[in-house]
């Protein structure tokens, strides 16, 4: 199958670990085992999320006063060529007869979109409340609730198309492993020409981004591997419920925390209803599970479901 695999939680960085290069390293490793041996039998595009590892750019941006900080565009351009290096690296130890290879990808955003106007991406570390309002207070930074700590939050536009789908298309014919579309991809609107490109500050929800290179690129499979089994309902109640075989019908009966597993759902959703084929979300530990149907929530268009 032609796959396309999102990478978020425990892929990159566990809940409460440090930013530090040794821990990420430590989870790329283990995420490197597991895609390693998918790779063996299908076409692989690798996405991933990049919201730790930007705000902490951004941190460290705004600490050097010399100059005006970097913005998020650029970092996030960083934060792929970082991420991508050390996904590159472990896969090609593992895979020493593939070519290995990552792309910075931007993916063009709406100028108006009322994201601009709401920021709600959550990015860099958390902080307790009175951290949080410290640094708002300091940095003209938004503040938003994540659980029970405070973080970041940013613009997070709509992804409307992924630019340079022809260079993944060229690498996956000739037998390549594709990262990609890093962090959602580097955010670009277009001038009032029409024509022009330009950076924005935003950061684009890897899931939601990945769902429409994966329509684009014509993928068998949207795969969105995260830190927990599957998709639950009334999560972290006692009468939570792990969801197995579902429609994007079924799904949009519940509602989704928006900073977490709301864009996973949507994302899946939108690719099942778009293109009649299947997504899963569930564990990167169980991906080959997944992909047999026998592990995560797949999300299937009914007449699927019910055969």
């Amino acid at each position: 199958m032609k796959l396309v695999i999102a990478l978020g939680g425990n892929a990159l960085l566990r809940r409460g670990q440090p930013l530090t290069a040794d821990n990420q390293l430590e989870n790329i490793r283990r995420a490197a085992a597991q895609l390693a041996r998918v790779a063996l039998d299908h076409e692989l595009v690798l996405t991933h999320g990049n919201g730790p590892q930007v705000g902490l750019l951004a941190l460290q941006s705004a600490a050097y006063t010399a100059v005006e900080s970097y913005p998020l565009d650029v970092l996030g351009a960083q934060t792929d060529g970082m991420i991508g290096y050390l996904l590159e690296q472990e896969l090609a130890n593992l895979l020493p007869f593939r070519t290995i290879t990552t792309l910075l990808t931007r993916v063009e955003v709406d100028p108006h979109d009322p994201a601009f106007d709401h920021p709600g991406k959550p990015i860099g570390p958390v902080y307790t409340q009175a951290e949080a309002d410290q640094i708002a207070q300091a940095k003209a930074w938004t503040m938003a609730p994540d659980g029970t700590s405070f973080r970041r939050v940013v613009a997070s536009p709509q992804p409307l198309r992924v630019l340079g789908l022809d260079p993944i298309r060229w690498l996956l014919e000739r037998g390549a492993v594709v990262i990609a579309a890093g962090g959602g991809g580097i955010p670009v609107v277009r001038g009032a020409d029409g024509l022009r490109l330009q950076g924005v500050e935003a950061v684009i929800d890897k899931d939601l981004c990945s769902g429409v290179l994966a329509r684009e690129l014509g993928a068998d499979c949207l795969v969105i591997a995260t830190d927990v089994q599957a998709v639950f309902v009334n999560w972290g109640q006692p009468n939570q419920r792990a969801l197995g075989k579902v429609t994007p019908r079924e799904l949009a009966r519940h509602a989704f925390a928006a900073g977490s597993m709301g864009p996973k759902v949507q994302a899946a959703s939108s690719f099942v209803t778009a293109t009649g084929k299947r997504a899963v979300i569930g564990s990167l530990d169980q991906i080959e599970a997944m992909l047999a149907g026998s592990a995560g929530t797949q999300v299937y268009m009914d007449a699927a479901v019910s055969a």
